[in-house]
C-alpha cells in the first residue's frame, strides 16, 4: 500500500467508528471486540485462500490415489495451520440475506474457526456473544 491508500484506509476506519458511535450509540469498548473479531475473520479468509487450491488438489489426489483417509480439514491444518469451512468465510457473512440472523451466523463462524484450529488452548477466545449484545442494544434504542 502506498501512502495515499493507507490514508484512505485510515479515514474509512475512522468514518466507520464514528458511524458506530453515532448510529448505534455504542462506545469504543462496546464495539472494539466485535470489530476486531470481524477483522480477524477477514484475515483468516485471506490466509486460507492462499492455500485453498493446494488443499483441494491434495484432497482430490488422496481421494483418487490412496487408501489413506484424510479429511479436507486434516489437509488444511497440515498445510496452513487451520481449516476454514464455507460458513466461516468472510464473503459468506458479508453476503447474508436480510432475513438471516447475523449475530448467530457470526457466532457459528467464530466457533468454526476455533474448531478448525484443532487446539484446545484456542477455545472460547474469539468474540462470539458480543454480536448479540450489539443487536439487542441497537433494537432497544430504536424502540425508545
Amino acid at each position: 500500500m502506498n501512502t495515499q491508500e493507507l490514508k484512505k484506509l485510515e479515514n474509512n476506519l475512522w468514518d466507520a467508528a464514528n458511524q458506530l458511535r453515532q448510529g448505534a450509540g455504542l462506545n469504543a469498548t462496546e464495539y472494539a471486540s466485535p470489530i476486531l473479531g470481524l477483522i480477524f475473520l477477514k484475515f483468516a479468509d485471506i490466509k486460507y485462500r492462499q492455500f485453498e487450491n493446494k488443499i483441494k488438489q491434495e484432497f482430490i489426489k488422496i481421494q483418487n490415489n490412496s487408501r489413506v483417509e484424510r479429511t479436507e480439514k486434516d489437509i488444511a491444518i497440515g498445510l496452513c495451520g487451520f481449516y476454514l469451512p464455507d460458513h466461516a468465510r468472510y464473503s459468506y457473512l458479508r453476503d447474508l440475506s436480510e432475513g438471516e440472523t447475523y449475530a448467530q451466523k457470526v457466532k457459528e463462524a467464530m466457533q468454526a474457526v476455533e474448531d478448525g484450529l484443532n487446539r484446545n488452548d484456542f477455545k472460547n477466545v474469539l468474540p462470539q456473544d458480543e454480536y448479540f449484545k450489539i443487536i439487542e442494544e441497537a433494537d432497544d434504542q430504536l424502540t425508545v
